[in-house]
């Protein structure tokens, strides 16, 4: 099992996706003249702007909910797995792919947000909608819808409830089934309650776990503060080969911080569109900036936490290029992920380290899990669309309580190795969709923009930007009219006389 799937997953995560990754975040940031500084101080302010309503969830339970997705297991064990075959350096390229892939974020959100849609009294949207809305290729929205539904539903998961049952074990020495079990009933009764009940324990429980997380790591550092000039001096030098230690993996360097830097964060993964289309926003730029920001929210805070909590107290190693051969090995016999962050903690707090880090795990990645639920369904709410099959719904339910007591059961290496699949593919088929449909989001950034200029709260019309297929946004503007009583203004504009 395991050779087919890193066989599977040596096509998929080839150069060719590390460097378009890379690439699409360079052009990105270029097309929109870096909206990632520009509009750091706006992405703030967004985020504690409008409310729920009826239909949608408030801008800041939509950041939660993606945030919910971004933050997770990857934040921890993740970086651990970048450290061990990637060096040090492989930070670096954690936080490039970060940088560069808040305007990545941006795009793919605001496109969300452009082509959304009501069904059955929410909103739903994501790739699959801009897909066949803004492209008109239906049979690629469907592959998309197909290609998230089995990552997000049956191999992402897995990797979440793995960690969690690592973390609690190594903590507690509790059963990973006695774990799997207990996380399986709370996930059904959140699940059970749809995307009001998922933003309700998002907004709540997400910023508690990141402050809390970024808190103790800051502890951690201070304690160790004259180390930090000469631990990022490591994580530059080795990010280009300049250290001599770990000059031998530069290479590695970058494939696994873009690789794990893209599964944290997720930008460009086409997962964070799906809670972006759930937001009642007046402007889907407004939505797309939030998103920017939760980028940097998850790589630059809390996988910079994990980083140097763990390369300033030397709890790490870092494989060689050849089987069995270690250029670093500090934790003999310790596997690249939870365990890592947990000595590091037990280093400086002892008794406390297992402990909190597996208390961390478990809220990084169960809220995880549930944003991938919410992404999977909304990409099943898109198939019934044609299907219509309301039992599809419930099994995916099921598949995803499945994924989630498997994946705490079987070993770390595969598990992982299915959710690099889940992702890969997912990256693949978003990142092709949205060079293709950039134009719109780039649009709806200079209309904001322009509108902000002067002096106004920006309101989206497609029309006047001849942004086709946006018909909730086109319908919204039409009852705007109607309910301003100006029919014969609507008239004028239609008619173009």
């Amino acid at each position: 099992m395991a050779e087919l799937v890193n066989a599977i997953n040596d096509v998929i995560w080839s150069n060719y996706l590390i460097g378009l990754c890379l690439l699409v975040g360079v052009y990105f940031s270029l097309r929109t003249r870096f909206l990632q500084v520009r509009h750091v101080k706006e992405m703030v302010t967004l985020m504690f702007e409008g409310k729920a309503s009826a239909n949608g969830v408030s801008s800041f339970q939509a950041l939660t909910i993606s945030l919910s997705g971004r933050v997770g297991t990857g934040n921890i064990a993740g970086v651990a797995t970048a450290i061990t075959f990637g060096g040090p350096g492989a930070v670096f390229w954690m936080w490039a792919v970060a940088f560069l892939g808040a305007s990545t974020a941006f795009v793919e959100s605001t496109l969300a947000q452009i082509y959304k849609e009501k069904e059955d009294g929410q909103y739903r949207g994501g790739p699959a909608y801009y897909i066949e809305k803004g492209m008109g290729q239906k049979w690629y929205a469907w592959i998309f819808a197909i290609a998230t539904v089995i990552g997000c539903g049956l191999l992402l998961p897995g990797v979440q409830a793995n960690s969690i049952a690592t973390g609690v074990a190594n903590a507690f020495g509790i059963d990973p089934t006695v774990t799997a079990t207990i996380v399986v009933i709370l996930l059904g009764l959140i699940i059970f309650g749809g995307i009001k009940r998922i933003a309700q324990v998002a907004e709540v429980v997400v910023p508690f776990m990141a402050l809390g997380y970024i808190i103790v790591a800051c502890v951690i550092v201070a304690m160790n503060l004259s180390e930090l000039p000469q631990i990022f001096a490591l994580i530059f030098k080795s990010a280009f080969g300049m250290d001599a230690g770990f000059g031998a993996v530069l290479g590695l360097a970058i494939q696994w911080g873009v690789k794990r830097g893209v599964y944290s964060n997720e930008a460009g993964q086409g997962t964070g569109p799906h809670p972006s289309a759930a937001a009642e926003v007046s402007h889907p730029a407004k939505q797309g900036l939030v998103q920017g920001f939760s980028v940097y929210v998850d790589t630059l805070f809390v996988c910079t936490a994990t980083a140097l909590m763990i390369l300033i107290t030397g709890t790490y190693n870092v494989k060689g290029l050849t089987a069995g051969e270690f250029l670093v090995q500090n934790l003999p016999g310790v596997d690249a992920g939870p365990g890592y962050t947990q000595a590091a903690v037990e280093t400086v707090l002892p008794g406390f380290g297992n402990i909190f880090v597996a208390v961390a795990l478990f809220f990084f990645a169960f809220t995880t899990i549930m944003a991938y639920y919410y992404i999977a369904d909304t990409n099943v709410s898109y198939i019934n669309r044609q299907v219509h099959r309301p039992w599809l719904s419930l099994l995916l339910k099921l598949v995803i309580m499945g994924s989630v007591f498997y994946g705490s059961i079987r070993s770390a290496d595969v598990a992982w190795g299915m959710g690099d699949i889940g992702v890969g593919l997912m990256a693949w088929l978003n990142i092709i969709a949205i060079l293709i449909l950039q134009k719109p989001a780039l649009l709806a950034l200079k209309d904001y923009e322009a509108q902000k200029k002067q002096g106004l709260d920006p309101v989206f019309h497609p029309e006047k930007l001849g942004i086709k297929n946006a018909t909730f946004w086109e319908k919204r503007v039409a009852a705007d009219k109607a309910s301003k009583n100006e029919p014969h203004l609507a008239r004028f504009e239609s008619t173009g006389r």
